[in-house]
């Protein structure tokens, strides 16, 4: 069923973006932009534009790889990163920019047709009704809307994938057409980077009396173009002030290089989104970027800023070999392409937001959610698209409406951004992405994203930011049962918690410790052995929260205070020469079964609660292990999950092999093994080092044993290589022992599981009998962790 239901590959991804990034805008007003502000001016607003775009792209690209992008796309990436209550907040406005969308490439598809009827008007007598009808958008908007709906209801999205693909080369046609095209003023006149309407030799009453000749119907095809501004004073201008600002043709320029982001609304219906959204959206991205320099260039060469900037006809189709029907064609080709795609995402969007049950009514969510067919089609979704769209084109007049429309287009490519950033800042070890972008991208994607909706219209920023607000007040009372903080959030908390509690740890001379889940390491010998220690700071470099606490015994006094704080600085110098992040402090205690209540009790240092105990004893001289089983009762009676260190004199070794033991008893303990093998083998210390893990289990379950930990370490992305991992058969009257001391005797690092009941019956015995192995961790699991 899997393969029915997931059956595109990355072709309609690109095909998707790349058909919105070069849509209607390209055809009707990218001369505009050169026109007003010049070739350099133009270059400066693609750059500008695709500094926001390609680090949006970029945030997709590394959140899809990272996890598994079900159906909704951008609203599923979003959602799952800041909570459903945040997530659907923005997901319902991004729907309504979606359908509504629909009905703006609809309007500006019916722009293709405008020639043909003024001619057919000119030259034939007309009955006056029909004459009136043929002035009309909706005469081939809404015919347009239901063959689109047709498509998508009946066949949809294979056919419309197909359909796509007839679009783009269409579109591909068009273009080929317009660079092989060629104008006498290319033949007469050289390039300057910086003529514009404002600074041309040419005619400058000719602009004005064309401008002014401008008609009511040609202004009205600008103002259904997504992105335009028809209330800002700068576009009131268009008609009577020579020439525009660069922010004010950047606000009706910028929509042309969105887009990119299409193709993640068929995340549920591909086959592997975790490659084909990023390969496809930035391939996308870079492409368009591309062919827009080259469209400029070209139109810059080819005619006139005059020319350019006059909005009363199409410029490309002048320039364009056999302009006259292949221009109009290309532009109804990326229009329809546009609406095309766009209702393939926005009804995927809409079942998504249903299926997490969002709205407030029980059988409106059943309803929206349901799908038709094997693909599970979202044909209920997809009529409320195609009402929502036909309603907008009946009205006619989007001219508001657009405004707050592209500022939630700029909310959700702000918040993707955002989302890669706090990601990286959080630093959770589930978040291991295929491809990484850089937090410094991310987060000028995200500034960016937010700024130019000021730049673009403040006003309607401000409307769109309340309307966001309201919506997610109104989903909040409606679902009090929707987890509002999200993990994400969380782990920017601790994180920043810990940057805090690290500060003050140095303003009193120095370090800090961490990782998640919270460890506490307890020993006597920091300064004998600093095995301990090293494998702490390993754990808690990164991913987590550790503290550090080295024990003096004997009672509180003012000679072993002073010794306290002599071997706390010892412990913070140490701390600070290996650039780690532990916190390190000291404790008092007349014994060790005193100390360890103490310890279990101590506050995490950031604000969670501590979870993990780190014990360490000589494998020569094994005295403190006896002290640590004698108080393993007390230990797990708060469940905290216990790491025990058999140090040996090899240490851990060139810090190259990690091997990872998992025998038919370890059901609990396996999973947080591999963890721990994974956080310490991504520490700069082991870097080079490779995890093997060695599988013991009875020979008849041995295959389904292998067939599971081989998807759990695929499923989770763990650096581990398959061919890494044996697979052994245990054998009754072999111990275990003797297969592990012979196969990891050259390990740097041996982890080992072990259980409660395994230290009741039989004691210190269980940790003997590894004397050849370097250093063992020896682990023991409150409760299986989930590695996802």
């Amino acid at each position: 069923m899997e393969s029915l239901n997931k059956k595109f590959g990355t072709a309609p991804v690109f095909f998707t973006a790349i058909s919105t990034i070069l849509g209607a805008i390209m055809f009707l007003r990218f001369g505009f932009s050169i026109g007003h502000v010049g070739l350099a001016g133009t270059f400066a607003i693609v750059l500008i534009g695709h500094m926001v775009t390609i680090p949006t792209a970029m945030a997709i690209a590394e959140i899809a790889t990272n996890q598994k992008v079900e159906g909704g796309g951008e609203y599923y990436i979003i959602s799952r990163s800041f909570g459903l209550v945040i997530g659907s907040a923005i997901g319902i406005a991004l729907y309504l920019s979606q359908a509504i969308s629909v009905a703006f490439y609809i309007m500006a598809f019916t722009e293709a047709f405008s020639s043909l009827f003024e001619w057919i008007i000119q030259n034939f007598a007309l009955p006056g009704w029909l004459e009136w009808l043929m002035l009309q958008k909706q005469t081939v908007g809404i015919p347009a809307l239901l063959a689109l709906t047709m498509i998508m209801l009946t066949k949809g999205a294979s056919l419309g994938v197909k359909a796509l693909y007839f679009v783009v080369a269409t579109l591909a046609i068009a273009l080929v057409a317009f660079f092989a095209g060629h104008t006498d003023y290319s033949l007469t006149h050289s390039l300057d980077f910086f003529a514009d309407i404002g600074n041309s030799t040419s005619a400058g009453q000719h602009l004005l009396e064309r401008t002014t000749a401008i008609t009511r119907d040609t202004l009205s095809a600008m103002q259904d173009l997504p992105g335009y501004l028809p209330e800002n004073p700068a576009n009131e201008e268009i008609s009577n002030t020579v020439p525009l600002g660069f922010f004010a043709v950047f606000a009706i320029i910028f929509p042309a290089f969105t887009g990119m982001t299409a193709g993640v609304g068929l995340s549920g219906d591909l086959k592997d989104p975790g490659r084909s959204i990023p390969l496809g959206t930035l391939s996308a991205t870079v492409a368009g970027m591309i062919i827009y320099f080259f469209i400029a260039y070209k139109l810059a060469v080819s005619a006139s800023p005059q020319d350019l900037a006059d909005t009363s006809k199409l410029v490309m189709a002048d320039i364009a070999w056999q302009g006259w029907w292949l221009i109009p064609l290309g532009l109804a080709a990326a229009t329809i392409s546009s609406a095309l795609g766009s209702i393939m995402v926005a009804p995927r969007t809409l079942q998504a937001i249903a299926k997490d049950r969002i709205f407030p009514n029980s059988k409106l969510n059943y309803w929206l959610s349901r799908g038709k067919g094997d693909q599970d089609e979202p044909f209920n979704a997809s009529v409320v698209t195609i009402v929502i769209a036909g309603a907008f084109i009946l009205l006619g007049a989007l001219d508001s409406v657009a405004e707050v429309i592209s500022m939630f287009f700029m909310v959700t490519y702000g918040s993707l951004c955002l989302i890669s950033f706090l990601q990286h800042f959080a630093a959770d070890p589930s978040y291991r992405p295929r491809f990484k972008s850089k937090w410094y991208f991310s987060l000028f994607g995200a500034v960016a994203c937010f700024g130019l909706m000021f730049f673009m219209n403040a006003v309607y920023a401000i409307i769109a930011i309340l309307m966001m607000v309201l919506l997610y007040s109104l989903i909040s009372i409606y679902n009090p049962d929707k987890k509002t903080l999200a993990v994400i959030f969380q782990g920017v908390i601790f994180q920043f918690s810990r940057q805090l509690q690290v500060f003050l740890q140095k303003a009193e001379k120095e370090n800090t410790g961490n990782w998640r889940p919270s460890a506490i390491a307890l020993s006597e010998d920091s300064f004998d052995r600093i095995s301990a220690f090293d494998l702490l700071r390993w754990i808690s470099q990164k991913y987590g929260f550790g503290t550090y606490i080295h024990m003096i015994s004997g009672y509180l006094s003012r000679q072993s205070g002073k010794e306290a704080r002599t071997c706390k600085n010892r412990l913070i110098k140490m701390a600070e020469s290996t650039e780690s992040n532990i916190y390190v402090d000291t404790l008092i205690s007349p014994s060790f079964t005193s100390a360890v209540a103490q310890v279990i009790q101590l506050p995490g240092i950031a604000g969670t609660e501590n979870n993990l105990l780190i014990f360490e004893f000589s494998k020569r001289d094994p005295a403190k292990l006896e002290q640590i089983l004698d108080n393993f009762k007390l230990i797990k009676s708060v469940d905290f999950d216990v790491i025990i260190l058999g140090s040996s004199e090899r240490g851990f070794g060139l810090k190259k092999q990690i091997h990872i033991w998992i025998t038919a008893n370890d059901y609990e303990n396996a999973n947080l093994m591999i963890l721990l093998g994974y956080i310490i083998n991504g520490h700069k210390d082991w870097r080079g080092s490779e995890i093997k893990i060695f599988s013991i289990h009875p020979g008849a379950t041995i295959e389904s044993e292998k067939e599971n930990l081989i998807r759990l370490i695929e499923a989770g992305q763990l650096p581990i290589s398959t061919q890494n991992v044996s697979f052994l058969a245990s054998e009754s009257d072999k111990d275990i022992r003797l297969v592990i001391c012979e196969k990891s005797k050259d390990a740097d690092l041996s982890i080992i599981g072990f259980r409660d009941e395994a230290v009741k019956h039989d004691g210190k015995s269980i940790f003997s009998g590894y004397e050849q192995l370097g250093n063992t961790i020896f682990v023991n699991a409150a409760e299986q962790k989930k590695i996802k």
